[in-house]
């Protein structure tokens, strides 16, 4: 059984691992092996996760079992839109997809942020399985976007939003 608590320093580098077999498994098909090397090797290199652990208005979640790691989800107030929160990653390895990991790491994220009124995020439209997630809990797609990142700009990201208790 997996519990979601607050990720930690000492989370970071298991917290890559997942992220780089969990890119691999969506992502390789869409973006190519290679290109998702080199993005996960960039974007998920435990500098880069420090530097969201530690970022103020934000939170990093993980799903710990005591002995292994199956799930991370991060989210932060967002810089442009007051009152917004931003779901920056959230993502399950694959053999753990499906039992709900997903769904309670989100839980927690929505409960993090009181004075928040929405949440957004970008998200592929070709990743069906995220989008059918998102979809699933209560999210609405308000608009189109493109990623501006240097390894994938260009590439078409539908932008999803839902509204929150606060």
């Amino acid at each position: 059984m997996f519990f979601v608590r607050t990720a930690s320093a000492q989370d970071l580098a298991k917290v890559s691992a997942l992220l780089a077999e969990t890119w691999h498994a969506t992502y390789d098909v869409l973006y190519g092996a290679d290109k998702v090397s080199e993005i996960t090797a960039r974007w998920h290199a435990v500098p880069a996760l420090k530097a969201r652990l530690e970022r103020k208005e934000a939170e990093f979640v993980v799903a710990d079992n005591g002995k292994e790691l199956a799930g991370m989800g991060y989210a932060a107030m967002s810089k442009e839109r007051p009152k917004t929160v931003l779901l920056h990653q959230l993502y399950v390895l694959p053999r753990y997809q499906r039992q709900g990991i997903g769904r309670d790491m989100f839980a927690e994220l929505e409960t993090c942020f009181p004075d928040a009124n929405a949440m957004i995020l970008e998200v592929d439209p070709r990743n069906d399985a995220a989008v059918a997630f998102y979809a699933a809990h209560g999210f609405v797609k308000v608009g189109e976007a493109k990623h501006t990142a240097d390894d994938v700009s260009g590439v078409p990201l539908h932008v999803y939003e839902k509204p929150l208790g606060g």
